[in-house]
């Protein structure tokens, strides 16, 4: 699933590309794609409409129309949004597609999990899913006596707190592993008994994990790709995840994989407490 890192590289590589730019006509190839699909006209009242700005929130991307529309982009597990510079055709998983005054973009969804979502721009933030976000972890919100305070009295695995998006947006399983390895925190400590100090130190590798993802591009290993088709490079600087039984490049010792709150989790025991 796109993560913080990975949703943000897809919006930095679709402005380049389509601000300003004028929707001319959308294919609709499969309805589900759509969320409220029968309600919502979609294709009919995004035409015409100019793309003003696209914004992010979690894993989340608005994009600003004129006209007081948005629309909201979800790529859930495998969702894609790609930009071709002329006529393309579509991949057989290529869901929706929007022409614009030049170029078109492609939502592709193997899983089909993916969703665009048209809403009132006055309304998006109110969107459930948006409204239960919490603070953003790289903006000056987010802060370690924040993060203290939203685990204070939170009696689950740290892991499984990292990845309640109304704790912190954007923060998946990638990230989650390598923010608690370079922390040294297991994931199994329940979130509550963290001091002062490992909270500050996590509150740190969160935000540095997820900006060094930024500056990769994301992490590729299957369908991530960002708006060009292009893959991101941050897997080669993975500690932990990904990696369960290889050995820890810190000590040493073979690195321990664990399902954790039904997710797959990867640490080090000997470095992580």
């Amino acid at each position: 699933m796109p993560e913080l890192p990975e949703v943000e590289t897809i919006r930095r590589s679709l402005s380049q590309h389509i601000l300003n730019q004028c929707i001319t006509k959308v294919e609709i190839r499969w309805p589900g794609a759509v969320e409220d699909y029968e309600e919502n006209p979609f294709a009919e009242t995004v035409k015409g409409l100019r793309i003003q700005s696209i914004e992010r929130r979690g894993k989340y991307l608005l994009f600003t129309l004129n006209e007081g529309w948005s629309f909201i982009a979800h790529m859930r597990m495998t969702g894609r949004l790609i930009y071709h510079t002329q006529n393309h055709e579509p991949e057989k998983h290529t869901h929706v597609v929007l022409k614009l005054d030049q170029g078109e973009v492609h939502f592709t969804d193997t899983r089909k999990f993916g969703r665009l979502q048209l809403v009132r721009t006055e309304e998006r933030l109110n969107w459930p899913s948006l409204a239960r976000l919490g603070p953003e972890p790289l903006e000056n919100g987010f802060t370690p006596d924040e993060l203290g305070k939203g685990i204070a009295s939170r009696k689950l695995a740290i892991k499984a707190a990292l990845l309640d998006q109304a704790l912190v947006a954007g923060i998946g399983n990638i990230y989650a592993d390598e923010a608690l390895f370079r922390a040294g925190i297991a994931p199994e400590r329940c979130a509550n008994t963290l001091t002062a100090e490992e909270v500050v130190g996590l509150h740190g590798a969160i935000r540095e994990v997820l900006q060094e993802g930024i500056v990769a591009k994301g992490t590729s290993f299957r369908d991530y790709q960002d708006a060009n088709g292009e893959k991101g490079a941050f897997q080669k600087e993975l500690k932990v995840y990904g990696r369960g039984g290889e050995a820890c490049r810190c000590c040493g010792q073979p690195l321990e994989k664990i399902r954790l709150g039904g997710r797959s989790t990867v640490f080090c025991s000997s470095c992580q407490k």
